[in-house]
């Protein structure tokens, strides 16, 4: 404490959101870990609180022209922040981008392969921007450099099994003893009775392909000549290459099943001019270095070897490594990046920083350990001590007991979430936390306990021969009514098995992950999950008037703020001010409306409810079920009309999870329902899991997860590795099993 307090980034009497008057010392250039329950405080200190007033205060050094295109951020409700450096803040929001944008984009390690080619690919073709999707001097122009087109799904339009007389063509246009059907019976040389299997490669490429011609057919007792082309080819050229959306959505709905999107036939999917394909190094265009795996495209860079290249080589090179060192070594350069996972997504922004020259910067990540094998946490250690010992202060906020580990000094917010946290618990260094007492710290020294009385299967659903992007050929079984956890190191193929083949075999299957549940702020727990009907028609009963008084998004809303609560005041070029609604104090609804009561509460006072006091107020047999099934996924503390734009992403993955879960002979697939999880709600999540089970269900989980996985019926374990050295299953079985099973990675960390 003798400690000079520039030393400290101080913050006096926090209270943003359920803060009660937090006052803290942070010490700069070091690892501080917040944890604690969901829901406890811990964003409200480090995103709502350090991380809005350093981004405020760097905002007003800009003119106020230039803020006009910057985020609007409120000044936090604490009576002083002292010390901050310029925070860079990485999150778990999914890069965005399009088509556009790839990994090599992103990171821009692409601009640097694209100098490397234009200075010595051979033959030589002029400037780096000649070798960019993204120019129109590179790309593609058939495809306008997006590497793909909308094509005929062969496999929905020709029945290869059946004759033209048996129905063969399953366009729209070519039912049996249709117009076009009888042209192309008509039209000789086709044989109506043959197999379209038993075609020759010529008949067949004539009957799909075959350019426009005249011939001479009989129609209504006389000759007339009508002109043919290859069914393909006119179906492509009457929707396809026309705009589809300009036509009746009648039309669109009856064309739609049979076009699907396929790669580029003048490209073959490499986005680039035929000029840049044809300029390499080595034998390769910058096309198929860009398709390698980042863990082999070092080794084929490493082998060119020419004088003038040599920098940026060694740049390339270097940048490639930040790659490999966080564990992305499968991803390739040309991986869209809204393909990318919410963690691999915060792992790519990462390697931006890594490279960079800033010193002394506020880093803050969020979760950063979200979807990464427990055997890779190791790698996020590494890189947040590089990013501590440059002179960077480091803050994170985390869950995984390996990654609070690391920390220099440890946050515990606490003690439970919602209006019952809000303050600190413990401050200190480790080894204290496991000695603190709190809920985190007992947790902590808990062992892991592996399940040993597995339940026995009622069937099982077959996943046979998938080859989805890096998939080997898999053929796996997936049991009925049992907890089965598919598991795996980053880019083993987990999704992909799951989320991309299974899920399209069983579309009916109930899906609950982590995408936003409503970004409106009128959107809230008590609509989405039904319970605000209910609430509405009591109140309606008990008043002897209309149920739609009691909403804020109809008759019953304040009509000077339209049921917002809030009114924007625009002040030109400087920031709108938003205060409460001086007609309604923030209520939302009319003066009347307030007047009805409940059991002596109104909608208002409802709406302000946390979970667990409606429970307490309500009888309601269905509303009950629901609040109880929202309390179950341990959502008990955040109230009933609060936005949903507010949640998490672990937080709506479980408010999906509540309104799902009174579903019975379901098939509920799960991806990383733990992320934003604390270590003592996991044990809450998987008795909603085994509850699910019970009642009939068959559950699926893509998990990390050690304290689900131990936990499980059925084991798949994907591996051994990510990317192309991934997509098998290394191990099908009990968690008792996979601890013996050498080739399995997962097993080694659950003994």
């Amino acid at each position: 404490m003798n400690e000079p307090n520039q030393e400290y980034i101080v913050i006096s009497g926090a209270r943003e959101n359920n803060l009660k008057n937090v006052s803290l010392r942070i010490p700069k250039r070091k690892i501080t870990i917040f944890t604690g329950v969901s829901g406890s405080g811990k964003s409200s200190i480090v995103f709502d609180t350090i991380a809005a007033e350093s981004t405020r205060l760097l905002n007003e050094n800009f003119s106020m022209f230039v803020r006009n295109f910057l985020p609007r951020v409120p000044q936090p409700d604490t009576d002083a922040i002292e010390n901050l450096s310029m925070a860079v803040i990485v999150d778990q929001k999914r890069l965005g981008g399009g088509s556009h944008s790839t990994m090599g984009t992103i990171t821009d390690i692409s601009p640097i392969l694209r100098l490397l080619f234009s200075r010595v690919g051979q033959p030589h073709i002029g400037e780096a921007h000649m070798f960019s999707f993204n120019d129109p001097q590179g790309m593609c122009p058939e495809c306008s450099g997006i590497g793909r087109r909308l094509g005929v799904d062969m496999s929905k339009a020709l029945d290869m099994s059946k004759s033209l007389n048996e129905g063969a063509i399953m366009l729209p246009d070519y039912a049996l003893s249709s117009f076009d059907w009888t042209m192309i019976v008509q039209s000789r040389p086709f044989d109506p009775d043959k197999k379209l299997s038993d075609y020759s490669e010529e008949e067949l490429a004539q009957l799909l392909y075959g350019k426009a011609r005249k011939i001479e057919v009989q129609f209504g007792g006389k000759a007339v000549n009508i002109t043919v082309e290859g069914i393909i080819e006119k179906f492509t050229n009457k929707y396809i290459r026309r705009d589809l959306k300009t036509m009746s959505e009648r039309t669109q709905r009856a064309v739609a099943p049979f076009i699907t999107e396929g790669p580029c036939s003048s490209c073959h999917g490499a986005r680039l001019s035929q000029a840049a394909l044809s300029c390499k190094i080595n034998g390769l265009n910058i096309a198929e270095l860009s398709s390698i795996e980042v863990g082999q495209l070092i080794r084929v860079i490493r082998e060119i070897d020419d004088a003038i290249a040599a920098p940026v080589i060694k740049l390339l090179l270097e940048r490639l490594q930040h790659l490999v060192d966080i564990g992305l070594d499968y991803l390739t350069l040309d991986r869209e990046t809204d393909t990318l996972s919410g963690g691999e997504s915060q792992r790519v922004k990462m390697v931006k920083h890594l490279s960079g020259s800033l010193v002394d910067v506020t880093y803050i990540f969020d979760e950063p350990s979200v979807g990464l094998h427990p055997r890779d946490v190791h790698r996020l250690n590494e890189l947040l001590l590089k990013l501590r010992d440059k002179g960077n202060t480091v803050i994170v906020v985390e869950h995984d007991p390996d990654v609070i580990k690391v920390a220099d000094h440890i946050v515990d917010v606490g003690p439970h979430a919602g209006s019952r946290g809000g303050t600190i618990v413990y401050e200190g260094d480790f080894q204290g936390l496991l000695e603190a007492g709190t809920l985190t710290g007992t947790h902590m020294k808990r062992p892991l306990h592996l399940k040993s009385d597995c339940r026995q299967p009622s069937g099982k659903l077959a996943i046979r021969s998938a080859e989805l992007h890096n998939l080997q050929n898999v053929n796996v079984d997936i049991p009925t009514g049992v907890l089965t956890v598919v598991t795996g190191v980053a880019g083993s193929g987990k999704s992909t098995l799951i989320n991309d083949v299974f899920l399209s075999q069983h579309p009916d299957a109930i899906v609950i992950d982590q995408s936003a549940v409503g970004v409106s702020t009128r959107s809230n727990p008590a609509t989405y999950t039904g319970i605000m009907d209910d609430v509405r028609k009591a109140f309606a009963s008990a008043n002897k008037v209309s149920p739609g008084l009691f909403s804020f998004n109809s008759k019953g809303a304040c009509e000077n703020c339209q049921g917002l609560g809030v009114v924007y005041t625009e002040l030109a070029f400087l920031e709108s001010v938003k205060l409460p609604c001086e007609v309604c104090g923030g209520r939302r609804f009319k003066e009347e409306v307030v007047s009805y009561k409940l059991n002596g509460k109104s909608i208002a006072d409802v709406l302000e409810m946390t979970v667990e006091q409606a429970l307490d107020f309500f009888q309601l047999k269905e509303v009950v079920r629901k609040l109880q099934a929202m309390s179950d996924v341990g959502l008990n503390y955040i109230t009933l009309g609060q936005p949903l734009s507010t949640l998490s992403g672990g937080e709506c993955q479980r408010i999906k999870l509540a309104s799902e879960l009174h579903k019975k002979g379901s098939i509920y697939v799960m991806d990383e329902p733990t992320t934003g999880l604390h270590m003592s709600d996991i044990g809450h999540l998987l008795e909603i899991m085994n509850r699910l089970v019970d009642t009939g269900n068959t559950v699926i989980v893509i998990e990390h997860n050690l304290d689900v996985i131990s936990q499980a019926d059925w084991i798949i374990d994907m591996g051994p590795d990510g990317g192309s050295k991934g997509g098998q299953v290394v191990f099908e079985g009990t968690p008792d099993q996979i601890i013996h099973a050498e080739q399995s990675i997962t097993g080694r960390y659950l003994i």
